[in-house]
């Protein structure tokens, strides 16, 4: 890392590779010309396999919350019944963005911190009289909690209580930085961003669906014209988007898949594993206390309580003044907690220094941490996510 620049480390955007950085850099070209058609191509292929479906994925141009509006508007109608299961302020927001358009929305609402049930999400189904929920709306991973929701279970769950929902998931923050499998766990919808884990800038959604889901798209009736994936499925044919896309963001996405592409999946998703494990001993050897359910963990981003009697403004200042950028609070516990991302082009070097800065900070401040502690045990935590090292029993 260029020691001039910031760690970022907030749950995106998220920093960029010097070649994404380049490639955003690059002249304009004709979007409805060849140049184009190849690249987007490239693009719509290189993204299935972290989707894990074959079906067709659409690339629009705004930040995820419009994907979110998209799955929204294009599989449903006003009026229709939808069951929203909310862990966070982003599963909130999904829900808000079906009512907005009229769907009769009822929430799950689950603790901050923790994961839904499958068992809960099977029981409001079930107690739904005929002809029961159009859709169910899913967060993959909340970043305003720090808690990766357990997908395949809360899908299979649907699927047995009423096997004709159709299952949207808010994916954002979580896709392309861990395994998912669309089609094998019958997920009818599943949104992501480009700020996320493709390292790229912000200003362009992902949204890819199930036989099913385009098949809802011709019933649905729910107002859309700039959001409608058909139009963008159409488009894609010809190697085209319906508007004008966002040309250097689609550059970023583009180099930022062959990067992924030479990396791996296997090795993207070990050291993201890697990463979190690493966030997430420091920070404890820190003395702060995470604030999710551990067994439901996000991979790409860990929530910790502010500690009582730590002024948080003059920590967080002392953390910005050596260059790490960390994320506070949302709606509710703005204030409470602090957030450290680790997706995207993360690496080991930079959550290891996140942690040291953090800790000189609290050595600064007289709070009771032993120096070189949590950088060590967020290192050995580390090298026992990769298998390096055999893990210490309890």
């Amino acid at each position: 890392m260029n020691r001039f620049e910031p760690n970022l480390r907030i749950p995106g955007p998220t920093g960029l590779p010097p070649s994404v950085r380049e490639a955003g850099g690059r002249q304009m070209i004709n979007h409805r010309g060849p140049e184009f058609a190849a690249m987007i191509e490239r693009v719509l292929v290189g993204m299935k396999p972290y989707f894990g479906t074959t079906s067709d994925v659409a690339i629009l141009s705004c930040a995820g919350t419009g994907g979110l509006e998209a799955a929204v508007v294009n599989v449903l109608s006003p009026g229709d019944r939808v069951l929203g299961v909310s862990i966070g302020s982003f599963g909130d927001r999904f829900a808000k963005i079906a009512s907005t358009y009229g769907a009769d929305v009822t929430k799950v609402s689950v603790e901050w911190g923790h994961a839904a049930d499958p068992d809960e999400v099977r029981a409001a189904l079930a107690a739904e009289p005929a002809p029961g929920y159009r859709a169910v709306l899913l967060t993959h991973n909340e970043t305003s909690t720090g808690v990766m929701n357990p997908i395949a279970a809360l899908a299979a769950a649907v699927r047995e209580a009423s096997p004709d929902t159709l299952i949207l998931v808010d994916s954002v923050s979580g896709l392309g930085a861990v395994p998912f499998e669309m089609d094998a766990w019958g997920i009818d919808l599943v949104v992501t961003g480009s700020q996320k884990a493709w390292m790229a800038a912000p200003g362009l959604a992902m949204v890819a669906a199930s036989e099913r889901g385009w098949a809802a798209m011709e019933t649905a009736t729910m107002p859309r014209f700039y959001l409608d994936l058909r139009s963008h499925r159409e488009a894609h044919a010809k190697g085209q988007t319906p508007f004008t896309p966002a040309i250097a963001v689609v550059y970023q996405v583009d180099e930022g898949l062959a990067l992924m592409g030479r990396e791996g999946a296997a090795a993207i998703f070990a050291r993201h594993e890697a990463c979190a494990a690493a966030a997430r001993a420091g920070l404890t050897a820190l003395g702060f206390e995470l604030f999710a359910d551990p067994r439901f963990a996000s991979r790409t981003v860990t929530a910790a309580n502010v500690p009582e009697g730590l002024d948080w403004k003059a920590f967080n200042g002392a953390i910005k003044a050596r260059g790490l950028v960390l994320a506070g609070g949302q709606g509710k516990l703005t204030g409470l907690i602090f957030r450290l991302g680790h997706l995207g082009s993360v690496t080991l070097g930079e959550i290891l220094d996140a942690i040291g800065v953090l800790e000189e900070v609290s050595l600064e401040l007289g709070r009771p941490v032993q120096a070189g502690t949590a950088v060590a045990a967020a290192q050995r935590a580390a090298l026992e996510s990769l298998g390096v090292l055999a893990p210490v029993e309890a």
